[in-house]
């Protein structure tokens, strides 16, 4: 019941919103130096005067202006909606499962993203002439859902969360065997169009990009937040919130279905990034002090934002010209957060 009430702590309205403070500040920084860095150099005066004459008169035709309206604009704000969205669907996979160390990557709910993308992407293309952003989200949503299915059907039988993470760490490795059992008949181009996806990232985000993963991810963050009294009681036990008024079961599907749309969009428009959805959660409530979901989930998705806009500029900089993949990023970041949830949970069950 200590745990219960942990998780349910209010919190103050005061630090959530110097947080949010803190973020809105951190990701407005990010989203400078993103526009600024990179091998042509614009100063800040410059990017002011090509964003007024841009919205006035419409793209320049000068190769900065071209830059940073067709390159580094689209791509800092799929970066910010895109890694605000892994990460609450990892806080919501984390609510559904009642534990800090579920999340997409994790659970292999990636990696079957991922390998129903690598199918459409190396069998489907022939048939469809051009996959199109919106067909690989289904595909991903078609993953996502699957392998969500089968760790729930395992979930029923397997009490301990541990074995469960075990048991998605397996469906991952299937997943992946089947992609790469796909690839062994793939052409040369789709192997190299689905190892370039596979690897992770944000590079030739398109406007149009931009506009389908906001009309997507946007909805399902307010999704979550309309949520938010329901987590509250779920968080408590299925007894209480039943006792609350609360259908538990529709609340299931709906956090799944909700969870697997927003990792879906991320996994099909910029490939796996993997430990996002597992440590930004954990840092945002380490920031907060506080489980609250009206403040862990606005919060959840700007410490996102500026965990993967930081993250994308170092992959793109630090090794210039030579860009990293996104998820090699996030996860020398991410992964000693994991590992230090790991150790502290361990510790207090001892």
């Amino acid at each position: 019941m200590k745990e219960n009430t942990e998780t349910l702590r209010l919190g103050n309205p005061g630090r959530f919103w110097g947080v949010m403070a803190l973020l809105w500040g951190l990701l407005l920084l990010a989203l400078v130096l993103n526009v600024n860095i990179g091998s042509v150099s614009i100063r800040p005066g410059e990017i002011y005067a090509m964003l007024w004459d841009g919205l006035r008169h419409g793209v320049g035709s000068s190769t900065e202006s071209q830059i940073l309206f067709r390159i580094r604009i689209p791509r800092m704000l799929l970066a910010a909606i895109l890694g605000g969205a892994l990460s609450v669907s990892g806080y919501l996979l984390q609510v559904f499962f009642r534990n800090p160390i579920a999340g997409p990557f994790v659970l292999g709910i990636s990696s079957g993203a991922k390998m129903v993308v690598g199918i459409t992407l190396i069998f489907l293309a022939e048939f469809l002439g051009s996959v199109r952003p919106v067909t690989l989200i289904l595909a991903a949503f078609a993953g996502s859902l699957l392998i969500t299915s089968v760790v729930l059907l395992f979930s029923q039988k397997v009490h301990s969360m541990s074995m469960l993470l075990v048991i998605g760490i397996m469906v991952g490795y299937i997943c992946g065997a089947v992609t790469d059992f796909c690839v062994t008949f793939a052409d040369d181009h789709d192997v190299v169009n689905l190892t370039n996806w596979s690897m992770g990232t944000f590079s030739g985000a398109s406007w149009e990009d931009v506009s389908l993963s906001a009309a997507l991810c946007l909805p399902g963050i307010l999704g979550a937040l309309a949520l938010c009294k329901p987590i509250s009681a779920y968080a408590l036990g299925e007894g209480y919130a039943q006792s609350m008024g609360i259908r538990v079961k529709p609340f299931r599907i709906v956090l799944i279905l909700l969870s697997s749309l927003l990792s879906a969009c991320v996994t099909a428009l910029a490939g796996p990034i993997s430990f996002v959805g597992i440590a930004v959660p954990h840092i945002t409530r380490s920031l907060l002090k506080s489980s609250k979901p009206a403040y862990v989930i606005p919060a959840s998705f700007f410490c996102g934002a500026v965990f993967c806009v930081f993250c994308d500029l170092l992959a793109r900089t630090v090794f210039a010209p030579t860009e990293l993949a996104i998820g090699t990023v996030t996860s020398i970041f991410g992964a000693p957060v994991v590992i230090y949830m790991m150790i502290r949970r361990k510790r207090q069950e001892v």
